[in-house]
């Protein structure tokens, strides 16, 4: 078993900037990650200081590994699938990856993040971050005026429709899947003059850069569109660890944290980034992440000198 001060499950955005915070403080940190996630889908976020002509998420994570080696921060490629509170807080925990791996440490961060459902649609992640987008609060800006298509499903994909109503008039809503919409949303949708189309979506029409250049339905049919949204529902958030060790978590799995601290309902476990209730954007998540080590680091200051205060008891 493999022993640190503090283990990091997820080598996203909070995690590496949980990694960079602690790896400063000088303590042994492991960061467990399985390699793929929401930031290694993304070509480019474009909503970053310093970054006005966007960064891909690979590079992000690429410049942010190196920075936490440096700092002498560990890197272990493997998906943790068991978490074991060892005891009473302060015991540490032990979690076990699907290598058969085990890691140990008396303080732990989720950084699990969450995934978004996307269909396998031929050429469409190619286009993420670049030309096709998730978050209206990170891109919307990035449609202002542009014929857009929202790719979803039932009424997440009208709700994203609507939202985005306010940076275009070019709107049209295919409804893949054909889920059922509430006949508010639709009313809404015609009210908005939002085109909306209820067929299966057949495949992405795009260049090799990643431009999205529209749709092909299942049926034939083509619609053409400068960017895309998706918004099918039934994200994934990447929390059964907390469950494992008890965390309290919200009815959409969300992992529920103090505000100040960002630590759970179990202590010495803390959560940052998107598996936590906020909004998701990488800004957030990397204030998360620094926010979480900051306050892992008071803890092992405070476990060490518990320590020191029992070993000289015990001399004495």
């Amino acid at each position: 078993m493999e022993q640190y001060d503090s283990m990091i499950v997820g080598g996203g955005i909070a995690g590496l900037q949980a990694a960079i915070q602690l790896g400063r403080y000088e303590h042994r940190v492991l960061v467990i990650d399985a390699g793929y996630g929401r930031s290694t889908l993304c070509k480019s976020y474009h909503n970053l200081l310093g970054w006005p002509d966007g960064v891909s998420g690979e590079e992000l994570r690429r410049l942010g590994r190196l920075q936490a080696e440096k700092l002498g921060v560990t890197f272990a490629k493997d998906e943790v699938v068991q978490a074991v509170n060892k005891g009473k807080p302060g015991d540490g925990f032990e979690l076990w990856g699907k290598s058969g791996k085990g890691y140990e440490a008396p303080t732990l961060l989720l950084a699990t993040g969450l995934l978004d459902r996307i269909p396998e649609l031929p050429n469409l992640k190619n286009c993420l971050g670049l030309t096709v987008y998730v978050c209206p609060d990170c891109d919307g800006y990035e449609v202002k005026n542009k014929q857009t298509i929202v790719m979803g499903s039932g009424d997440s994909g009208a709700e994203m429709a609507l939202t985005l109503s306010t940076r275009t008039d070019k709107l049209t809503y295919v409804n893949h899947e054909q889920k059922a919409v509430k006949s508010e949303l639709l009313a809404k949708l015609k009210e908005k003059r939002i085109t909306y189309v209820a067929e299966d979506i057949g495949e992405v029409m795009a260049e090799t850069n990643g431009l999205f250049r529209g749709i092909v339905l299942a049926n034939g049919e083509r619609i053409g569109a400068e960017r895309g949204f998706i918004a099918f529902g039934g994200n994934e958030v990447k929390s059964d660890l907390a469950r494992q060790l008890g965390a309290e978590r919200l009815e959409n799995r969300h992992i529920v944290t103090d505000p100040r601290s960002k630590m759970t309902s179990v202590p010495f476990v803390w959560a940052a980034g998107d598996v936590g209730v906020h909004a998701e954007q990488v800004t957030i998540a990397m204030g998360e992440g620094a926010q979480a080590a900051i306050w892992m680091n008071k803890a092992l200051l405070m476990l060490k000198e518990e320590a020191n205060i029992h070993r000289v008891v015990v001399r004495s």
